[in-house]
């Protein structure tokens, strides 16, 4: 399946959880925290949000930080994504 997101949204993969600590205590699903860390699987093409044009700045393949609870979650294909705003994306790490 093929998804293209629509104007200022990126398509993301976030990273799995710890599901460790560093000192070997296994976490409960509860305890885990939920990654920032994602990777970029598609960008929406940009334009007009709010009456102020949009330009993307991220790009399929980048590895990003996201804002903790932003974007929406959807599975696709049996793999989980999120969904999330260009301006929930908080750094690019190189």
């Amino acid at each position: 399946m093929t998804v293209k997101p629509l104007l200022d949204r990126v398509l993301v993969k976030m990273e799995k959880a710890e599901e460790t600590t560093k000192g070997g205590i296994i976490l409960t699903d509860s305890a885990k925290e939920k990654p920032q860390i994602a990777d970029v699987v598609e960008v929406g093409p940009g334009g007009i949000v709010d009456g102020k044009e949009v330009k993307m700045y991220v790009k399929k393949g980048d590895r990003i930080i996201t804002s903790k609870y932003s974007g929406t979650e959807v599975k696709l294909d049996g793999e989980d994504y999120t969904i999330v705003r260009q301006s929930d994306i908080l750094a690019v790490v190189k």
